[in-house]
């Protein structure tokens, strides 16, 4: 008997969580076409080239939907045995409800694995879509106040940038030699041309060795050599994060930091793409024992809890995510808060649901 409850409860919640993981992303799609038509019409794209963004764009909407289908599987699965008296008929059997949904626990520990795993895919495939869509061919002439780094390690910080006369005002360029040996290298201005590369004017070069002495001097006109990106290509934005993986978005942070600048969004970015696979276990914790607070409802019930639990989370995802870019939390704490207090209020309900 246990082993056909154990195949049932997980034949339900697969059917449930496939269905849903599958067809929300459709949701995500026509919504997000709908805002950007005139957008794509204005770049000249193909009814195939939209078709084939939103394909590598797929991947992501998936991951978005993980937890989601997790909650509304869950929930489903163990309110429909409590309206249809399954439940009580496995308690009458001498089956308790902890360990009717044993079998969730797995599956659920095997989805989070899932999403670890398809989130390393998802800033490949985003890269691509955005190549598709041209969104890296939407430039402008100049750029202000940003931070580049190269293939090289090298972080550049310009103030301005202009494409049209290849110029960039007060540039700053750091990097560290294999022995340890950093440089700084600060310039008035630059000026870009095929044949010389980067030639700076009115700046200094500081080098500073791995023993603690250090040198520099001021220069009037310096040859910068090795500097390999052109105007056109720093003008390009930043990759989105949802492009980067988490190693990249750790280097991004950290080559905003050492120029100065503040990377707490970027850290927030990077641990939430671990915090949000792992919310697909944690918020299962969450709706089992919710789901047998009621005992009619149907469907209805069922949808009211998965979308509330849903706009909760988003929302203190959102609101953690805010404090921690503003530096009230460290980037860890604001990440990983919302899944801390579904995982504590779903071990209060599951602690206090009827065995």
């Amino acid at each position: 008997m246990i082993r056909t409850l154990d195949r049932m409860v997980a034949a339900i919640f697969i059917r449930l969580f496939v269905i849903f993981v599958l067809s929300v992303p459709i949701m995500f799609i026509l919504s997000d076409l709908s805002a950007r038509r005139g957008v794509y019409i204005d770049r000249e794209l193909t009814n195939l080239d939209i078709g084939l963004g939103y394909l590598f764009q797929y991947p992501m909407f998936i991951l978005w939907s993980f937890p989601v289908a997790a909650l509304v599987g869950t929930v489903f699965t163990i309110h429909s045995m409590t309206v249809h008296r399954e439940i009580q008929a496995a308690k009458a059997g001498g089956i308790s409800f902890h360990r009717l949904f044993v079998p969730l626990w797995p599956i659920g520990a095997v989805l989070t694995v899932a999403a670890f795993m398809l989130g390393t895919i998802v800033p490949t495939t985003n890269r691509k879509s955005a190549e598709i869509f041209k969104e890296r061919e939407v430039r402008r002439d100049w750029r202000n106040n940003f931070v580049f780094q190269t293939e090289a390690g090298e972080t550049l910080s310009i103030q301005q940038l202009f494409v049209s006369n290849s110029r960039a005002d007060w540039l700053l360029l750091e990097s560290e030699d294999e022995d340890g040996t950093r440089r700084h290298v600060w310039a008035r201005q630059a000026v870009y041309s095929e044949e010389d590369g980067w030639m700076l004017d009115n700046g200094y070069l500081r080098v500073v060795r791995p023993d603690g002495s250090e040198y520099s001097f001021r220069f009037e006109r310096y040859r910068l050599t090795g500097l390999a990106p052109t105007p056109a290509e720093l003008l390009q934005d930043p990759r989105n994060e949802e492009e980067m993986s988490y190693r990249e978005l750790g280097r991004q942070a950290a080559a905003v930091y050492r120029s100065g600048g503040d990377p707490n969004e970027l850290l927030v970015a990077r641990e939430q793409k671990l915090a949000i696979p792992a919310a697909t276990l944690v918020i299962m914790l969450f709706g089992a024992p919710l789901a047998t607070t009621a005992k009619k409802g149907g469907a209805a019930f069922g949808v009211g809890v998965a979308l509330g639990s849903t706009l909760i989370y988003i929302l203190l995802l959102r609101l953690f995510g805010a404090i921690g870019i503003a530096g009230g939390l460290p980037p860890v704490w604001a990440a990983w808060t919302p899944n801390i207090l579904f995982f504590v209020a779903g071990a209060v309900l599951l602690i206090r649901a009827r065995t």
